[in-house]
């Protein structure tokens, strides 16, 4: 891998042995392994972050009485269109 670096990190027993069996299970190396757990971590938490921005902004800018009934119109109007059958 270009540009790598090497890390040290210290774990507990019981923590290697279950990253060892799961990696072996799965045919990859130690650094692979911790790279592809390390890159969803990171993904969890920036979803994570993006949900909380959008809530937030629903929070600061909460849709108005007017939208909310724009809204359940516009969706009947679209629901009667549908067969029901």
């Amino acid at each position: 891998m270009p540009n790598a670096v090497k890390v040290a990190i210290s774990l507990p027993p019981t923590i290697l042995d279950s990253v060892e069996e799961e990696r072996k299970c799965r045919g990859e190396s130690r650094s692979e392994f911790f790279r592809q757990a390390i890159q969803a971590f990171l993904r969890q938490l920036a979803e994570k972050k993006n949900l909380e921005r959008y809530v937030q902004g629903y929070l600061d800018q909460p849709e108005t009485a007017n939208e909310v009934r724009e809204i359940s119109s516009v969706s009947t109007s679209a629901l009667a269109e549908e067969p029901w059958d």
